[in-house]
């Protein structure tokens, strides 16, 4: 059920957005700010031929990688593989087609989309594979490659706050690529640990105003994962 923007859980969120072959942007660094709920909606859907873009594509078991292993993503834009053996094995055999750009790339393609620039240029990438096929021009007498601005059908974003307009507030780190995605795709979904009375944010802590959002959840409880533990016997101190 959706009342204004509010829905009651992912399936219902998602409801009447989904087709085999769209482009969907999913937020997320890692296993940090990740739209689990919405991920686990899309892979119940069965919807196939989706193109993902998305800083990685989650790891072993988790988040994104869910839909790779079900065979419903045909190629990833993205800035990372990592320790994704699924993902790397995928791209070796042909599997799964891969637009491999560099990360702070990847974010201002997103916010170019969001903002209505067509294209920009960048000196990331000169002289490497990441150039190849592409437009490059100098300015002051430096090469700068020509990188288009990314848009997507749908944006997945997780938030710590929001309210039932839309405003989102972001904790710490698992704000990365959230707010730029609001903005760059036709439809917004967003799921939040936390969906409270209106009027209660903050307008100067508001990362995302609820004009970009066009539907919201509160998706919890949430785990807070570490992807990878590093431990290290403290010393005595003297």
């Amino acid at each position: 059920m959706v009342t204004g923007k509010v829905s009651e859980n992912a399936d219902a969120a998602l409801a009447g957005v989904l087709r085999d072959g769209m482009t969907i942007m999913s937020g997320g660094f890692g296993l940090t700010g990740n739209p689990d709920r919405l991920i686990e909606a899309i892979g119940r859907s069965g919807v196939r031929g989706l193109t993902i873009i998305s800083n990685n594509c989650g790891a072993e078991g988790h988040g994104l990688w869910h839909l790779l292993a079900a065979g419903q993503i045909a190629k990833m834009v993205s800035s990372y593989i990592g320790d994704n053996k699924l993902f790397e094995r995928l791209y070796l055999e042909g599997k799964l087609e891969l637009e491999l750009t560099p990360q702070g790339t990847l974010a201002e393609r997103i916010r170019a989309g969001g903002a209505g620039i067509p294209a920009f240029f960048t000196r990331t990438g000169v002289g490497t594979v990441v150039a190849e096929g592409k437009r490059v021009e100098a300015f002051g007498g430096v090469d700068y490659v020509m990188e288009h601005a990314l848009t997507a059908d749908l944006a997945l974003v997780k938030a710590w706050r929001g309210d039932s307009e839309g405003n989102l507030m972001f904790r710490k780190t698992a704000r990365n690529f959230n707010p730029e995605m609001a903005t760059a795709a036709a439809f917004t979904v967003a799921e939040v640990e936390e969906l409270v009375p209106d009027g209660s944010l903050d307008p100067d802590h508001v990362h995302t105003p609820g004009l970009f959002v066009d539907r919201i959840f509160a998706g919890g409880p949430y785990e807070k994962r570490i992807e990878k533990l590093k431990e290290r016997v403290r010393e005595d101190v003297r």
